[in-house]
């Protein structure tokens, strides 16, 4: 009896051991057949997604964003219903709930389809991802390049373009920037790549990756003026014009500059001047020199690439002090001279007898007081030179633009009703229809303008100095 005990013990632990392995098995093979139900799962949901993938090659949905294109090729999580279904065979399924696995489906296989900015809504308000795409798309109406006008030119590498974005008639984004290849022109509008603007005719507008529309165009010698790097501060275009008039410089004429800064006025007397005429630039700072060099040189590049010709170079740049630059003056007469230095009437000693009898010699300054020490220099010295007149250029930009109503209409002008009370049911029928009619296209002359001064306006530049020279 002492001997069976043991053994019954021993067959009943043998018993547990290979129930727990029976079970521990069962549980295995329960375990791969969800795994392999899970992957099956996973098939089902991402089928609608590379339906749609295969059939961004069709032409049809080439008109997919960028931001759309990116957010369909993610992996979408499992619907409750795909969790539940595809665990379980086709044949266990029901009729209804196949239903609802053919219709869930069928809303994810519809294709996407490109809107405008307008119908979008990015031209008004676009906001800010992260994940765009930054290849540019061209309007659709724009999308075959047209061909070129006799003398017209494509946008090449190398050239000074800017991009700009208006919203309600205001400029919201301006940028000057060089043509490069393999670079992007970034914005908070979002990015386009150069080599999408490479081979465009200007003056056209290509969506950003957000679809926002920019106008990309050629950089006029003011915009190249304007958003050139600086190191002083330049003459800006209203005065630099006003100084031209006052000299009244015209090809072929020999012009004396006296302080280069970072080049704008030696840009603009270069091409009054022309390729038969020459400028001399002095300027005493190294850095001021450098600066104006490379802009020229910039310039000069740009409109080589632009027309096909070479800018007339046609400027000579020094770096030395007037005061003491006779050896570098000497035998040389000038049709005019144009000074923007700190203090001018330290070098009129100097510059007086180079400027041809009746030449006019214009004076840029920035402060009166500056002015003051000019006529005080002129009082002192008794150099033969006439002070005609001392202006100051202003420049008042306006807005003018249609009145519009609060839900985006135009406003319409209309004319008082007299005899108001004899007016009978069908006139006023037929005044409704002629007014829905009037409001969908309004006739020449029936919308009302606003005009007031725009409230970014430009402030003091400068003081303008014409001092001419008589023959006592």
């Amino acid at each position: 009896m002492a001997v069976q005990m043991p053994f019954a013990g021993l067959l009943h632990r043998l018993l547990r051991i290979s129930t727990c392995s029976q079970r521990l098995l069962c549980n295995r093979d329960i375990l791969a057949k969800l795994h392999k139900c899970r992957r099956e799962a996973r098939t089902f949901s991402t089928g609608s997604v590379t339906w749609n993938q295969n059939e961004g090659d069709d032409p049809e949905s080439s008109s997919l964003t960028s931001r759309q294109a990116l957010l369909s090729r993610r992996r979408r999580s499992l619907s409750p219903l795909e969790r539940i279904s595809g665990l379980l065979p086709q044949d266990a399924l029901s009729p209804e709930v196949m239903q609802l696995r053919e219709q869930n489906q069928q809303d994810v296989q519809v294709p996407v389809t490109h809107c405008t900015p307008e119908e979008s809504g990015l031209g008004e308000s676009p906001k800010k991802d992260d994940s765009e795409n930054h290849h540019a798309a061209v309007e659709p109406h724009t999308q075959e390049t047209s061909a070129t006008l006799p003398g017209e030119s494509l946008l090449a590498f190398g050239e000074q373009l800017v991009a700009e974005y208006r919203r309600k008639g205001r400029v919201q984004f301006r940028k000057m920037f060089q043509l490069q290849a393999g670079t992007r022109l970034q914005s908070s509008w979002g990015t386009i790549l150069h080599d999408d603007i490479a081979g465009q005719p200007a003056g056209r507008f290509l969506k950003t990756g957000r679809g926002v529309p920019i106008l990309i165009r050629r950089a006029s010698l003011e915009d190249y003026v304007l958003f050139m790097k600086r190191g002083p501060a330049i003459a800006y275009p209203k005065d630099a014009c006003t100084m031209l008039m006052m000299m009244d410089v015209t090809e072929g004429d020999c012009v004396l500059e006296s302080g280069s800064g970072s080049g704008a006025m030696s840009l603009f007397l270069s091409r009054a001047v022309g390729s038969k005429g020459s400028v001399v630039s002095v300027e005493i700072r190294e850095d001021h020199h450098k600066r104006a060099v490379l802009n020229y040189k910039r310039w000069r590049t740009s409109w080589s690439l632009r027309r096909g010709e070479e800018w007339p170079d046609n400027v000579q740049f020094h770096k030395a002090d007037l005061c003491t630059a006779s050896p570098l003056l000497a035998g040389r007469g000038f049709h005019a001279v144009a000074l923007d230095i700190i203090s001018p009437h330290l070098v009129l000693p100097t510059v007086t007898p180079h400027l041809h009898p009746g030449a006019v010699c214009a004076v840029y300054l920035a402060n009166i007081t500056q002015v003051m020490d000019l006529l005080e220099g002129l009082r002192c010295s008794a150099l033969p030179l006439l002070c005609e007149h001392i202006i100051e250029v202003s420049y008042r930009n306006w807005l003018v633009a249609p009145a519009l109503q609060k839900d985006g209409g135009y406003c319409v002008r209309k004319a008082p009703i007299l005899h108001e009370d004899q007016r009978d049911e069908t006139s006023d029928e037929t005044d409704e229809e002629e007014t829905t009619s009037a409001e969908k296209h309004p006739a020449f002359g029936s919308i009302p303008y606003i005009a007031r001064p725009h409230p970014e306006q430009m402030s003091h530049t400068a003081f303008l100095v014409k001092l001419r020279k008589y023959v006592e």
